[in-house]
């Protein structure tokens, strides 16, 4: 066998059925649209779901489960690094922070993560810290109070 004598399997190429072409394929004119009506023009045709005016299924069945993102406490995330900027012995409070310019707005609090690195000695005053934040704080002199 070679590779100029490969061909596909009887079958297994069929030519595309080219609607609105002429003669023989049956779907000249109206190209198997029919005549006149909102799916006989373009771009015509309901949206996916619709019923033609009934309540539509996805509107008729019940709302089910509970989802717990409308409640939840949104907490503005601060890293340990971006406490760098402070000088030694600074007590870092939401209103420090939203001061200097590192958070816009409170929320429902403050977090401190800790990514990156903190040389300083800080007193940090926040909502809620990770545990990796508060040791990074304390390795380097600080204290941590959560209010």
């Amino acid at each position: 066998m070679k590779l100029n004598e490969l061909s596909p399997a009887p079958g297994a190429k069929k030519e595309r059925n080219r609607v609105g072409r002429g003669m023989g394929s049956g779907n000249g004119k109206t190209s198997g649209r029919g005549h006149k009506g909102q799916n006989a023009r373009s771009g015509g045709g309901v949206r996916p779901g619709f019923e033609g005016g009934q309540v539509p299924l996805y509107r008729r069945l019940p709302k089910v489960g509970f989802n717990n993102s409308r409640f939840a406490k949104q907490y503005v995330v601060v890293n340990v690094s971006e406490l760098e900027r402070f000088e030694d012995g600074t007590e870092v409070t939401r209103e420090l922070l939203k001061d200097s310019g590192v958070i816009s707005k409170y929320k429902d609090g403050i977090k401190i993560l800790g990514r990156g690195e903190l040389t300083k000695k800080l007193t940090v005053k926040v909502d809620k810290l990770s545990a990796s934040a508060a040791e990074k704080i304390e390795k380097a002199g600080g204290k941590v109070e959560v209010i």
